[in-house]
C-alpha cells in the first residue's frame, strides 16, 4: 500500500539560492548604475567656463538678425531662449525660467548690470507682438547688450 501523503521536499537548499541569485543581480544592477553616473556629467560641469561663454556666444552669432523691413519677434524669442539656458545652467537655484516681462529683465540685470537689459523691454515683449520691427540701430545696440551680458555673465 503506498501513502496518501508523500513527505515535502525540503526546500531550503532551493530558498537560498533564489536568495543568492537576487542579491547578485540586485549587485550587478546597482553597480551598473553607479558606473554609468560617474562617466556622464553636465554640459556645465565637462567644459570650461570659457568654452561654455564661446560656444553661448557662438550660437548667439548662429542667430540670424533681422533686417529693418523683416519682423523682429523670432529673432527675439531665439536670444530670449539662449538667455533661459543659460540662467538655467549658470544659475540652477534660481527658477528663472518662470520670469516674464520686468521681472525677467530685472534679473538678468541684477546678474549683469553692465549689459543694461532692464532698458530693452522689447527683448522680453518683443515676440508676442504681431508687427515688431526693429532698425538697425537697435538690432546692433541689442545685440552688443546681449554680448556684454554673456562674456560677464557666463
Amino acid at each position: 500500500m503506498q501513502p496518501l501523503l508523500y513527505p515535502p521536499i525540503s526546500s531550503n537548499s532551493l530558498s537560498w539560492l533564489n536568495f543568492a541569485f537576487v542579491v547578485a543581480a540586485l549587485c550587478i544592477i546597482v553597480g551598473i548604475i553607479i558606473l554609468t553616473r560617474k562617466h556622464t556629467k553636465p554640459l556645465a560641469q565637462s567644459t570650461t567656463t570659457e568654452q561654455f561663454r564661446q560656444q553661448a556666444l557662438l550660437e548667439l552669432a548662429n542667430i540670424a538678425r533681422p533686417s529693418a523691413d523683416e519682423l523682429a519677434g523670432p529673432w527675439l524669442q531665439q536670444i530670449n531662449q539662449l538667455l533661459k539656458r543659460l540662467c538655467s545652467v549658470r544659475y540652477p537655484e534660481y527658477d528663472s525660467h518662470r520670469l516674464t516681462g520686468r521681472e525677467w529683465l530685472a534679473f538678468l540685470d541684477s546678474r549683469c548690470p553692465a549689459a543694461g537689459l532692464t532698458r530693452w523691454m522689447i527683448l522680453a515683449e518683443g515676440s508676442y507682438q504681431p508687427e515688431c520691427r526693429l532698425d538697425e540701430q537697435a538690432i546692433d545696440a541689442l545685440y552688443s547688450a546681449i554680448q556684454i551680458w554673456i562674456n560677464k555673465h557666463v
